[in-house]
């Protein structure tokens, strides 16, 4: 079997022998699969090629940072003790009726907004009826018919084949965007056969936002759902920390023949980690080829991603849309928004929902936050999207440009390739780092008036990330790191240096200058990164002029 298939293209390629056997290839992630078998492959493009067209759409559910739940007054809090927070209405005990949240109804509409959507001035709230343990109702209040937003678009960016310094922009449809209740929580008790619900959860303020199939890979949806988190979390509209479950994705996946119907969809159900969405996406495109190829069929089924094998597993048959017997929810009017034209004049502005108001008050998003460092700071495109991924990075970024004299471009790649690599070495937040801005700005204005080298600051900087309370001045200072001032004494090392070294004189005088790197070099030894290397290299160029 041979495959050759590029992760991102709008086609994956799989050729093979008629006859040749083994098992398909494993996943590769996000980078593009190819696989030679010897044996008389048939190259891509002659007879023998079948080629396969992934499609891939996401729901996704946010948790709306509100501190009660969407129809009751119970507080929402991670971590709480099992079953504080859950009102009559939450435990859904006979008499009870919901209260919709404001607060998560302008969540609703500000994100709508941010992405592009057209806001339902009427929408509507439906039951959707499941039996599950963790749901006390037996249904979940949501809005299938008539959802508060629809029709928008998030535009996302990618690498091309891993490279930041290429990078390509797409658009996937947000077909709506729909306000729902969450469910409790079942947690599994292996050791005493037992499974406990915990209801903190249930009545959590969600938005499902449902993304066309406009994707095909997992970089793709990877990267779709990274840009929807950063927009999520500049609104405030959600927290959005996946490891909190306030963010979790459910895949669906198919393939198909160029030119024929889409095939049968699975859906990858409750991921929770963007590196493993990606995961699960590109094994599960690559498990449908596999079947297919060897002439099985693909189920209509719901699939677990299991993290620690690596692949899907299955859960259970999907539901058709009958089975959820959806009807209107008839404890709840229709909701109805205005804007500043249909707005009554006797209308108190405080018990209505304005969607002039909110669109008014949008933040910058992060396309625009983008836009602004690159056209400020003069940075590359590619370290600006660097800068908003890390929480709090932009930032301190910004603290430390505004309190050095070095150039934004070179500030930059202090925070990029040292400060960032730190953290991620020692896995810790920007929050978490023990150099502060101020810190660092101290040390790049060290270097930047030639008080030391960037040998000496680096060595400075590892001492402060020790975190043992001293300045970058008390460190150079303690350790003699100071640039030597004395000319005399860097010209005689410099001397001494070039008498020590005969081949390389005479290969610098015979016209080999990048020799001379060499000699600056061991002049940055012997004064152990405490000289000029600038300041090296005109004398060397002096003396060996002579």
């Amino acid at each position: 079997m041979a495959v050759a298939a590029r992760a991102c293209g709008a086609v994956w390629r799989r050729a093979w022998q008629r006859g040749a056997g083994g098992p398909a290839p494993a996943p590769r992630g996000q980078r593009a699969l190819a696989c030679n078998v010897r044996g008389g492959a048939v190259p891509a493009g002659k007879s023998g090629l079948t080629s396969w067209v992934p499609v891939v759409g996401l729901e996704i559910h946010a948790q709306i940072s509100s501190n009660s739940k969407l129809f009751s007054g119970s507080q929402v809090q991670f971590a709480a003790p099992p079953n504080s927070l859950v009102s009559f209405f939450d435990a859904s005990l006979p008499g009870t009726l919901p209260v919709l949240n404001r607060r998560c109804v302008e969540a609703a509409v500000m994100t709508g907004l941010a992405l592009n959507c057209s806001i339902n001035k009427k929408s509507l709230f439906d039951r959707k009826h499941y039996f599950y343990a963790d749901l006390p109702a037996g249904y979940q209040i949501t809005q299938q018919r008539v959802p508060i937003a629809v029709n928008g678009s998030l535009s996302y960016s990618l690498c091309i084949d891993n490279k930041m310094s290429q990078m390509v922009t797409k658009t996937v449809r947000i077909k709506q965007i729909q306000l729902e209740q969450d469910s409790g929580k079942s947690l599994h008790d292996d050791a005493m056969s037992q499974t406990l619900v915990d209801l903190n959860r249930a009545g959590v303020g969600l938005m499902e936002v449902v993304m066309e199939p406009d994707m095909c890979c997992g970089e793709e949806a990877a990267a779709a759902v990274r840009e929807l988190q950063l927009i999520l979390q500049t609104l405030g509209s959600s927290q959005a920390v996946m490891a909190e479950g306030q963010l979790r994705v459910d895949a669906n996946v198919s393939v198909h023949h160029p030119g024929e119907p889409y095939g049968v969809r699975t859906e990858v159900k409750n991921i929770n980690s963007i590196r493993f969405l990606a995961k699960a996406v590109d094994y599960e495109i690559e498990r449908q080829i596999k079947e297919l190829e060897s002439g099985g069929t693909i189920l209509n089924e719901t699939r677990a991603f299991d993290s620690k094998l690596g692949c899907t597993v299955p859960m259970r048959d999907k539901e058709g849309k009958q089975d959820y017997r959806f009807m209107p929810e008839p404890n709840l009017p229709p909701l109805i928004l205005y804007n500043a034209r249909s707005l009554p004049a006797n209308m108190n502005h405080q018990q209505v929902v304005n969607i002039d108001w909110i669109h008014e008050r949008l933040p910058d998003l992060p396309s625009v936050k983008r836009a602004k460092l690159v056209e400020r700071y003069g940075i590359l495109p590619e370290h600006s999207f660097t800068l908003l991924n890390e929480d709090g990075l932009t930032e301190f970024f910004e603290d430390v440009i505004k309190q050095t004299q070095m150039k934004p471009k070179k500030v930059i790649g202090w925070i990029l390739k040292d400060l960032l690599s730190y953290l991620k070495q020692h896995s810790l937040t920007v929050k978490e780092s023990p150099v502060s801005s101020f810190l660092l700005a101290d040390l790049l204005n060290r270097l930047e008036k030639k008080e030391i080298s960037s040998t000496a600051a680096k060595q400075v900087f590892a001492e402060l990330w020790k975190g043992e309370g001293k300045t970058p001045l008390e460190i150079v200072k303690e350790k003699k790191l100071q640039l030597i001032q004395d000319q005399k004494d860097l010209e005689r090392i410099c001397q001494a240096v070039i008498d020590g070294q005969e081949n390389e004189v005479m290969a610098i005088k015979a016209g080999n200058r990048k020799v001379l790197n060499k000699l600056i070099g061991l002049v940055q030894r012997e004064t152990q990164g405490r000289s000029n290397p600038v300041l090296v290299k005109q004398l060397l160029e002096k003396k060996l002029s002579e």
